[in-house]
């Protein structure tokens, strides 16, 4: 390759990795490398990369113990009441968030912490695997500012709904 070349190829590299990204947030892509490390310590574990629940539940707790004021308040009442209203479902990790899975390891329902992403609120949400269909649309995830007895109530009805 000639000189000129090379120093039009370096400067088109150079010009590409100065831009910023139209992309994942470097707060989407942690949580995708998490994801990633949540799935190979899975495989590690052997056939269906099935962990029993007391490791889930130590994974859960140190996520929500790392989490600040109102998002790790939530997560603990909402750790204790999905717990509460639907024991079948196990505590794991989910793109590093706390995540409640059926008997088949499959994720029904997640709490993503307003710090994670940086936004505005928290979120509760239901994967497709929560039985919640109702008609042609139906809500799969809820915007938390604050948990009161209302949302509480509500949270346990659509849990025990979405393991029915």
């Amino acid at each position: 390759m000639s000189p000129k070349k090379d120093t039009q190829k370096s400067a088109k590299s150079a010009t590409a990795i100065n831009k910023k990204s139209k992309g994942f947030t470097d707060e989407e892509r942690a949580a995708m490398k998490e994801r990633a490390q949540e799935l190979k310590a899975d495989a590690r574990r052997g056939p269906r990369g099935k962990k029993d629940k007391a490791d889930g539940e130590g994974d859960v707790l140190a996520k929500i113990a790392a989490m600040q004021g109102p998002d790790r308040a939530m997560a603990e009442r909402l750790h204790a009441i999905i717990k509460a209203s639907a024991p079948a479902l196990s505590p794991k990790t989910w793109y590093g968030m706390p995540a409640y899975a059926n008997k088949d390891g499959k994720v029904v329902c997640f709490f993503q912490s307003e710090q994670k992403f940086k936004s505005r609120y928290a979120t509760f949400g239901f994967s497709d695997e929560a039985n919640l269909d109702e008609g042609a649309m139906w809500p799969t995830s809820f915007a938390l500012k604050e948990l009161t007895a209302t949302e509480e109530a509500r949270i346990v009805a659509l849990v025990k709904k979405a393991v029915s």
